[in-house]
């Protein structure tokens, strides 16, 4: 069987210009130690840039201005990012053994060195490196590998302006663009030079396999299902093998059990020395499990693990792959001329985000991967763009978006700002080598087209390749004739047919190709820059008929300031300073954020010249940081919530589809982010969460209409909706119930306009409260709070209601296994409920139900399914842990965020103690008199580090010693 063992620690490095010794003498006469100079611990996979970092010879570039202290390759030269790796391995081979080192990424080439023997890695920095060393290995005794990685031929210079992509030189070769600078980005000095991604050596027989291709389809409305599956295999003796090839295809019942779904096996025999490829015959499955999107249903994964047994070895190699049984198709769409995505038959509507990656320096793990992909299916996305001036990501960051559901829009490495389109108009050609632009497009093709998630391939961001790369593409991704033509899934029995051919001998033949995110269903569709816009916008103008025109919008994006806390430790006291707020002519205001805010690419929340407002000081004026940033929190929920309801609003009608530009930063920016670096959510995080549920109630900030959404595949019905208005006094001038609603699949229902602003006398500033429940059970299936002003308000009326004092009780659960905390945090707001005289009645059955909602809720009344839904959540909390915060004022408890800290007595003033990352079910959120929410939270806790939970709030006494529990115990400390 196979072994593969990766290369990740023990790894030295050093500037090539301070080694006095060649690659012969590294790896033989003299090995390099760490203790001796010019040597340092190197980060593997990562930069040179990111060990450099790490051995504190440079400053951290994403602290404060740091970045510019550090010298650029412009000015160097590139011999000054030049640099040697140096690592030692241990590798037995025995008989017919081969040994392969394997490189699945450097950036930009390399020279190699193993026990004295020199190889090259050709250029390129997204193509993988195979080497066989079975004749070079010291199968007895530790080998000695040195690898000279050169930077890219053409890393450019930065102009005093900036810009996007620097002087685009890097677009004459195949790589990243984003590190020369953007908009959001500061320009990442070595250019990523570096071991960016996994090394290993495997070991197999004479026989190896070599990127299997697997494909399903599917026949009689998904019941009947095949598996294709093709693969190279290669003879590396001088001896005709003779050959048993198997697959096996297994899912996972429970724990460890598996079930082994498909077996089959197949004899042949390889010529001595020679490449080829089988297709086994097709395996057949019964109503299998399929795979679905996030918020369609399950993520459905097999186990698919290919074997191949050589006469008088035994096994010579194995592989195993991940798989889901899934469907996607996609079309422009006559009703909106945007591109519209089916998964399994079904339509998706697209609400997702733009991804460059997970980190500037190459710091790439699974762990990180993870949390960045489970972050996206926390807000209820479906879809992850990775925008063509990053990464074609990695196998893990698939693994995750399959585990997860996510869909994924792979672009390659073409940007219209550097590649024809930009300023000034440079590389109309493109990359200099197009042969080398193809062989990294086929084999990143071939290392990620096994992934459910992938879901099409892009050419390029707002532009196309040179005519002859697009045109190679079209015709290395076209589509098998199964996934063009509607009636070969009718085809009765027995799988494709023959005169198809087998849809896995296709490099891809599964996804479509797009020459450009701004072509053929995306944007205007034509190519124009039609995507967009990119700063604060009032929130109702996203429910407007003539915001967007088309019916995809691949990019639009916003602000994304991060917590105060994230500044403070990203940034030195200089940098904490807010914006100046200079007021315009025309009345409006123009932020001038200090140098530090600039560097990092702050994008202000006022924006003059499209009539809007600032944002944050619609709140009143700002104080402090804190205040500032709080603030910033409060606009970043409305901001983002109102994008995608607005979005959503038109679904179908005029829209399939949003990705919201962008979901998070690889550095510490500060502008379009829902989660910063540092992995602590924004508020805008839960805003996207609640506007993007599968089945959801909202307001049209438009028209003011109750809207009813339901994007799954079910009819929803026996649901009722409870709408409740409350004011800064703690009473409910407005509530009502509407019972028996039914929503049908995929569509947007308007229910009820919402009338209390045209009351007599409304309130300048209320609170709205929507709940939809289903009756039959009385589960809650959507909540939604908005904190609303009249039409040509304000909030700054909520600054005096910080002073209420909302009493709160907090009933705690902890469930510890090793290292990882679950909590169940009960929140309760116990501030007196209003008496049913303070609500207006309305008639009908809808003015009794109210009316008795509202008394049982009180006492002990049953009376109605709805008293039964709160008296679900007023259960006694027998053996779990209560904490109070007090407070005599009633009214909502506004705006409440916990936040999990290392208990930490001695920690410095202004020290970060956050725990990061956690996991909430949600926060940032407001309990009216009376309701109780359950928050589920769950984190890693580092070695020797004691959690502590904390609840922040607007309005109720935040003293540390009312709002910190001690070891997640829910014990109050102080």
């Amino acid at each position: 069987m196979a072994k593969v063992t990766t290369l990740h620690s023990g790894w030295l490095a050093a500037r090539s210009t301070e080694v006095h010794f060649t690659g012969t003498q590294l790896t033989t006469t003299h090995p390099p130690s760490a203790s001796a100079q010019p040597w340092m611990e190197a980060v593997i996979p990562g930069t040179v840039l990111a060990t450099l970092v790490k051995n504190k010879v440079v400053p951290d570039p994403f602290y404060g201005l740091g970045n510019e202290a550090i010298l650029d390759i412009a000015d160097s030269g590139r011999e000054y990012y030049t640099f040697w790796f140096f690592t030692t391995f241990q590798c037995k081979l025995s008989g017919n053994h081969h040994c392969d080192l394997n490189f699945r990424g450097i950036n930009y080439s390399a020279d190699v060195y193993l026990n004295g023997h020199k190889m090259v890695l050709p250029k390129g920095m997204f193509r993988r490196h195979s080497l066989d060393v079975t004749n070079v290995i010291h199968s007895d005794g530790t080998n000695l590998l040195a690898v000279l990685v050169h930077p890219p031929d053409h890393p450019g210079s930065i102009p005093p302006q900036g810009g996007q992509g620097g002087d685009h030189e890097i677009g004459k070769d195949v790589a990243t663009q984003y590190v020369q600078g953007w908009d959001w980005m500061a320009p990442i000095r070595d250019r990523n030079t570096g071991i960016w991604d996994e090394v290993s050596i495997s070991i197999t027989g004479p026989v190896k396999i070599i990127d299997p291709h697997l494909v399903s389809s599917f026949f009689d409305n998904y019941k009947r299902v095949y598996l294709h599956a093709t693969t190279e295999l290669e003879n590396r003796s001088s001896w005709t093998a003779e050959c048993s090839l198997s697959i096996h295809v297994t899912t996972e019942l429970e724990g460890s059990i598996h079930s082994v779904e498909q077996l089959q096996t197949q004899n042949l025999s390889i010529p001595p020395t020679s490449r080829v490829q089988y297709t086994f015959p097709e395996l057949f499955f019964y109503k299998p499990n399929l795979w679905w999107p996030n918020g369609m249903g399950k993520q459905s994964l097999y186990n698919v693990i290919i074997n191949i047994d050589v006469k008088g070895y035994g096994e010579s190699d194995s592989w195993s792959h991940h798989f889901g049984f899934r469907k996607i198709e996609s079309n422009i769409d006559d009703a909106t001329g945007g591109r519209l995505f089916k998964v399994n038959g079904e339509p998706i509507f697209i609400r997702g985000g733009n991804w460059i990656l997970s980190d500037g320096l190459l710091r790439l793990s699974k762990k990180r991967y993870k949390t960045d992909i489970k972050f996206h299916a926390d807000m209820n996305f479906n879809m992850i763009r990775c925008w063509g001036g990053g990464l074609s990501e990695r196998p893990e960051f698939y693994h995750y978006c399959d585990y997860y559901g996510l869909l994924v829009w792979q672009e390659f490495w073409i940007t219209g700002d550097v590649d024809g389109r930009g300023i000034p108009v440079s590389n109309l050609n493109g990359p200099l080598d197009h042969d080398l632009f193809l062989f990294c497009a086929r084999d990143t093709v071939k290392l990620l087209r096994n992934h459910p998630s992938l879901a099409l391939w892009v050419g390029g961001n707002e532009q196309t390749p040179p005519d002859d790369i697009n045109m190679a593409l079209k015709n290395d991704l076209k589509l098998h004739p199964y996934f063009r033509h509607a009636e070969e899934k009718e085809k009765p029995v027995g799988g494709l047919s023959e005169g198809l051919g087998d849809p896995s001998q296709y490099l891809d033949g599964t996804r479509i190709y797009i020459q450009g995110s701004l072509w053929d269903g995306f944007a205007d569709g034509e190519g124009d820059f039609s995507d967009g816009p990119y700063e604060i916008q009032n929130p109702e103008d996203f429910f407007k008929d003539d915001f967007y025109n088309y019916g995809f919008n691949p990019e639009v994006g916003s602000v994304g300031m991060p917590v105060a806390a994230t500044i403070r430790a990203t940034m030195p006291s200089e940098g904490w300073q807010i914006p100046l707020f200079k007021k315009l002519s025309s009345g409006y205001v123009e932020e001038v954020p200090n140098p530090f805010w600039k560097y990092h690419k702050y994008i202000p929340y006022s924006n003059p010249t499209k009539k809007v407002k600032d944002q944050i000081q619609l709140y009143g004026d700002v104080k402090d940081l804190d205040d500032f940033c709080l603030k910033a929190q409060l606009v970043n929920y409305i901001q983002y919530r109102a994008l995608l309801e607005g979005w959503t609003s038109h679904m179908w009608k005029k829209f399939t589809g949003v990705l919201i530009w962008k979901t998070q930063n690889p550095w510490t920016g500060l502008r379009g982010q829902f989660y910063d670096h540092l992995l602590d959510q924004t508020a805008g995080f839960y805003g996207c969460r609640c506007a993007a549920e599968p089945i959801h109630v909202q307001l049209n900030l438009a028209t003011y209409f109750i809207e009813l959404v339901n994007t799954t595949s079910e009819e929803l019905s026996n649901v009722a909706m409870e709408v409740s208005v409350w004011d800064l006094e703690g009473t409910c001038p407005h509530y009502k119930v509407h019972e028996n609603l039914t929503a049908v699949p995929k569509n947007v229902t308007p229910i009820v306009e919402m009338k209390y602003p045209k009351s007599k006398n409304p309130k300048p500033i209320y609170f709205l409260l929507l709940k939809l429940y289903n009756m039959s059970d009385n589960k809650i299936l959507s909540r939604n709070f908005y904190w609303l002003h009249l039409p040509g308000g304000d909030y700054k009326l909520l600054e005096p209601y910080r002073e209420k004092k909302i009493p709160l009780k907090i009933i705690s659960e902890v469930f510890v296994q090793g290292s990882t905390y679950k909590l169940q945090m009960r929140v309760q707001n116990t501030s007196k409920k209003p008496d049913s005289n303070s609500l207006t009645l309305e008639h009908g059955s809808t003015a009794r139900q109210k009316l008795e909602t509202v008394n049982s809720v009180r006492g002990k009344e049953q009376v109605g399914w709805l008293t039964r839904i709160h008296q679900c959540f007023a259960r006694k909390s027998d053996g779990l842990k209560v904490s109070e915060i007090n407070g005599q004022d009633i009214g909502v408890a506004f705006f409440l965020h916990f936040s999990v800290h290392a208990s930490n007595k001695d920690h410095k003033e202004g020290e970060d103690t956050r725990i990061l990352p956690v996991h909430y079910s949600d926060n940032y959120f407001s309990l009216v008199p009376g309701e109780t929410m359950t928050i589920k939270i769950s984190f890693e806790v580092p070695p020797g580090v004691t959690p502590r939970v904390s609840l922040s709030g607007w309005n109720f006494d935040d003293k540390p010693s009312l709002k910190v529990f001690s070891d997640v115990t829910g014990n109050l400390v102080n």
